[in-house]
């Protein structure tokens, strides 16, 4: 292998070894054996496991955010938003088992910042705009829109966390039920949920 290579090798090892037993579950050991290689080698490409634990991570974060921010950034009716935002989510699970994972489980504790909570953060002020706006339009304090925001996208991240090892019921019928919930609230809920937006065939248009 170039040095490219083992990097990208020792990165995907990692990654699942991560994900099966978390960080401090890991060690530098069964990394190098799962990868056929030496414990020098790893030291070499990564100075340790915080090293290489910060790399998986740190893709991890990038392609999940690129992955919301594109939700939000398309636009259209707010429901819309929030019908992209959960299916990019669940979409991310879906193909990222191993990844949402590494994110979900505990971080070390020199990790301040690159956290799953971290970037739900950050996406939650995001979301803060777009709800302070429909706000002021609904005559509602925009003041509060933060606190919802945190909610909103807790909500949705926590199902998800649920949903990846669940996975019933289905990813779209999950995904119509948190915005069912999310739109409607428990007061106004709807007895058969479907999604308004382009996820998926079946779909209405607004």
């Amino acid at each position: 292998m170039t040095a490219h290579e083992r990097r990208e090798q020792l990165v995907a090892v990692s990654r699942a070894l991560f994900a099966e037993k978390g960080f401090e579950g890991t060690s530098i050991e069964e990394i190098a054996a799962r990868a056929t290689v030496s414990k020098p080698v790893v030291y070499e490409h990564f100075g340790g496991k915080e090293g290489v634990y910060a790399v998986v991570v740190d893709r991890e974060i990038q392609s999940l955010t690129g992955a919301l921010t594109g939700a939000l950034d398309k636009g259209g009716h707010p429901k819309v938003i929030v019908e992209r935002m959960t299916f990019a989510l669940l979409d991310y699970i879906e193909t990222n088992e191993s990844g949402f994972r590494v994110l979900v489980r505990d971080s070390p504790v020199a990790q301040a910042t690159g956290s799953f909570s971290s970037l739900i953060g950050d996406v939650a002020t995001e979301v803060e705009h777009l709800l302070a706006e429909q706000f002021r339009r609904r005559g509602l304090d925009p003041r509060t829109a933060p606190i919802y925001a945190q909610m909103l996208v807790g909500m949705v991240a926590l199902t998800g966390q649920h949903w990846l090892d669940a996975r019933q019921p289905k990813k779209d019928e999950v995904a119509a039920h948190l915005v069912n919930l999310a739109w409607n609230g428990l007061a106004g809920l709807e007895r058969k949920p479907c999604l308004v937006g382009e996820q998926t065939d079946s779909t209405k248009k607004l």
